[in-house]
């Protein structure tokens, strides 16, 4: 039987979470994309950050009140489903009043404007109903959004940002013009026509705010850095992760040298094999990529490492559609569905196989197993954390637990031997590792102010190697979202953590070690940080005790950040 602090705890969450689909910021990454109430536009107004301030008081109030109800006696279930609220809790504060992107990020605004008709068109066809009206508000709302994010940033504004965001937004009037007319034959006559009545506000609006971002950018404010410790507050309070920023440094320096040296070797042994050709076309990736979605399945059912069960759903690529590829740089293109589309396959859109292709573009149109290794395991981990009983751990999202899982999935299905017919797709694997490693270096010391944004520019030229532009806009990305890019390397060594010492354990009891089992569990909780999984699967509370160690999350919650040192020194 319940009691009334679990059922009370229960309530808490499935109100926080409707209130949270509804109110939080759109993102351009992959793993937070929710399902939005009809007819959502996100908010980003003064007075919204307000109201959600204030809505995020109550919400806490509510959620320190069971502290007092004999919250440690309870089940560690449900004193981790407790834990898990509070992290989400923190995330909100850090988003409004730490982060401020809201008012400083000329990227993350352009996401706020344009990105809602993004996400509209990832999943495929065809258009329900409710999606064509979805659209033509979120059309017809482009002109008040785009001044709302100019009035924010002449008040914030960072010019690194808005820079960036001006060189991404070139050529937007006609591509987004592109979009919509591309878009009108899957739609009802009704839809087209009030997009075609909407477009040509929208794509000035979006037109006009380019050109603001050009001509603004040089008055505009300097990088931001939120400082070390503010980014401990967010390591301790909302990843929940134990560890000190130098210790996660250090461990990604190590990684990142023993992939250079995996990857070095592994080039040499088969330096006389030649590479996998490109796909001949989009056609023949897609067939490719079907093949090998069923080879990684059956690989993870005959060495036991995962439960397949035949209800789960494909991951599956597709050609990118004409009305999406003119606005590709707003996101992931995938659509791997949500908690209300569980059942639905997910889709990955991919461009035609050419010799200049983006880094990961590039080898899947050599294998397209080492994109099934990573987005194919988010999309099976998140079918199955949606579909798991609990329902406050299907709403709960933290790259480093579900990034996390995906790259510990690369060196898994590495070693038990899936490329063993492709020796220069395991040189990819390495690599992988290899740049997930370096994004920790530049992202915590960015972070915590050990590198300025030159040197951290200047650290990926040399290291990747990578051209100076591209190095500027991965490095400005990561000084507006400290704690993104970090997450791949950070949430695999916890894994590796976790299943090593359940193998450790399972030893010295001279039991069996099941590693499915283990799989399955981390899989199916992928949404939940490991240091509460720890807690929860084998009783350790060791990294829990590291995190109470840094206090309540809302007593003396950091409130700002610094501006970024502009130079060496």
């Amino acid at each position: 039987m319940t009691t009334n602090t679990e059922n009370g705890i229960a309530r808490l969450a499935a109100e926080f979470w409707e209130w949270r689909d509804a109110t939080s910021f759109r993102t351009s990454d992959d793993i937070p994309r929710v399902e939005r109430p009809a007819g959502w536009l996100p908010r980003f107004d003064p007075a919204a950050i307000t109201e959600f301030g204030l809505a995020l008081d109550g919400f806490a109030d509510r959620w320190r009140s069971y502290e007092s109800e004999g919250l440690d006696a309870l089940p560690v279930e449900t004193q981790v489903d407790h834990r898990l609220l509070g992290a989400a809790l923190a995330r909100v504060h850090w988003e409004l009043e730490v982060l401020r992107n809201w008012e400083r990020d000329a990227v993350f605004l352009t996401s706020q404007v344009l990105g809602p008709w993004f996400d509209l068109l990832l999943p495929p066809p065809p258009f329900e109903a409710r999606r064509q009206s979805d659209l033509v508000r979120v059309l017809e709302a482009m002109p008040a959004a785009t001044e709302q994010a100019i009035a924010n940033l002449e008040r914030a504004g960072v010019g690194t940002l808005a820079r960036v965001a001006a060189a991404q937004l070139d050529g937007i009037g006609d591509r987004l013009a592109t979009s919509v007319a591309e878009l009108t034959p899957h739609l009802h006559r009704v839809t087209a026509r009030s997009l075609a009545e909407a477009a040509p506000a929208a794509i000035e609006a979006v037109e006009r705010f380019r050109r603001w971002l050009e001509a603004s950018a040089d008055r505009l404010g300097p990088d931001v850095v939120v400082g070390r410790d503010a980014f401990v507050w967010y390591l301790r309070h909302v990843a929940l992760v134990p560890l000190e920023p130098e210790e996660l440094v250090r461990a990604a320096t190590q990684d990142h040298r023993r992939s250079v040296v995996a990857e070095t070797v592994t080039r040499h042994r088969h330096r006389d094999v030649p590479e996998a050709p490109l796909a001949a076309d989009v056609d023949a990736e897609v067939a490719a990529e079907a093949v090998g979605e069923t080879e990684v399945r059956e690989l993870y059912e005959r060495a036991g490492l995962l439960s397949q069960p035949p209800s789960l759903r494909r991951y599956r690529f597709a050609a990118t559609p004409a009305y999406l590829e003119p606005l590709a740089f707003l996101g992931v293109n995938d659509d791997l569905t949500s908690i209300r589309r569980v059942g639905d396959d997910a889709t990955s859109y991919v461009p035609t196989p050419a010799a200049e292709l983006p880094y990961f573009d590039a080898a899947n149109a050599r294998d397209p197993r080492l994109g099934i290794i990573h987005e194919g395991a988010h999309s099976q981990q998140l079918a199955l954390s949606w579909a798991q009983p609990n329902p406050a751990r299907r709403h709960f999202i933290d790259s480093v637990a579900n990034e996390g899982i995906a790259h510990y999935n690369e060196e898994l299905l590495l070693t038990a031997g899936l490329f063993a017919d492709a020796p220069h797709s395991q040189t990819v694997v390495h690599n992988f590792v290899r740049l997930r490693a370096l994004r920790v270096v530049v992202d915590v010391n960015l972070a915590t102010g050990v590198f300025s944004l030159p040197e951290a520019v200047d650290f990926f030229v040399r290291m990747v190697p990578m051209d100076v532009g591209t190095a500027t806009e991965e490095t400005s990305y990561y000084v507006a979202t400290p704690g993104l890019a970090m997450s791949y390397h950070v949430g695999k060594l916890e894994v590796q953590r976790l299943v090593a010492d359940a193998a450790v354990a399972a030893q010295l009891a001279g039991d069996e070690f099941a590693l499915r089992e283990v799989h399955d569990f981390v899989w199916r909780n992928g949404n939940v940080p490991m240091s509460l999984q720890r807690w929860e699967l084998l009783g350790d509370r060791g990294d829990v005790d590291a995190l109470d160690a840094a206090g309540p999350w809302w007593q003396a919650p950091p409130r700002g950040a610094s501006p970024a040192r502009s130079s060496a020194g």
